[in-house]
Order: C-alpha cells, then structure tokens, then sequence
C-alpha cells in the first residue's frame, strides 16, 4: 500500500511540475535566433473585421534587423500597437525570417557590433 502512494505521490509532483512548465516557458522564444531592431517610423496599419463585427488593428514594419555578429537581415513582423518611435527591439526569430514574438530592450543591452551599427 505504501508503494502505491509513493507511486501517487510522484505522478502529482510530476504534474505539477509538468504544469509550472508551461505556465512559465514562453515557447514562442525557445531555441529562436535573435535580430535587433531600432524603431524609427509608425507601422503600416492593416484593419480587419472579426466575426462578431469588430475592427481589429495590426500595425505592420519591415526593417533593417542585425543580428550579435552585425549581419544585416530585413525583416517584417506585426505588432498590436504602434511602436514608440526611437525603441530597440529584440526579436525572436525562427526559420530565417519569421518573427515569432520581441522585447523592447535598452541601447546598452544590444551586442556591441549592433550598437556600433545603429550610432550611424
């Protein structure tokens, strides 16, 4: 009877962990390359309509992005808002250029080949 318990007790404590595990991995910036961006303009508004009547916004930009050795890459991505103008971006990206989410970052926490890129 002891065992069976033991063996309970362990499938719960794997559960749990099971579940803090995806409650705090953002998989979207698992194993993803990373490219930095400097925000300069607004995006490029696209508005839909959804099933129940409402208007969505998806602001569109397609910019210069450097990766940490300073290779250059442009990509296009979406956000919910209108970037503020003069952010630095980091943004995950998987399969060369598809962006799967982004952090606004601070200009001293770019790679200092990105830094040296984005001064001119």
């Amino acid at each position: 009877m002891k065992k069976v318990f033991l063996g309970i007790g362990a499938l719960f404590i794997l559960f749990v962990a099971g579940l803090v595990v995806l409650m705090t991995v953002d998989f979207n910036r698992l194993n993803k390359e990373a490219y930095y961006v400097h925000i300069t303009t607004d995006g490029e508004v696209e508005e839909f309509k959804v099933s129940n009547g409402e208007i969505w916004k998806s602001y569109w930009y397609e910019v210069p992005a450097y990766d940490k050795n300073g290779e250059e890459q442009t990509l296009k991505f979406s956000a919910q808002k209108n970037l503020r103008h003069d952010a630095y971006l980091k943004l995950y990206v998987k399969k060369e250029t598809e962006v799967t989410s982004f952090d606004e970052i601070k200009f001293h926490e770019l790679p200092a080949k990105v830094q040296e890129l984005m001064k001119k």
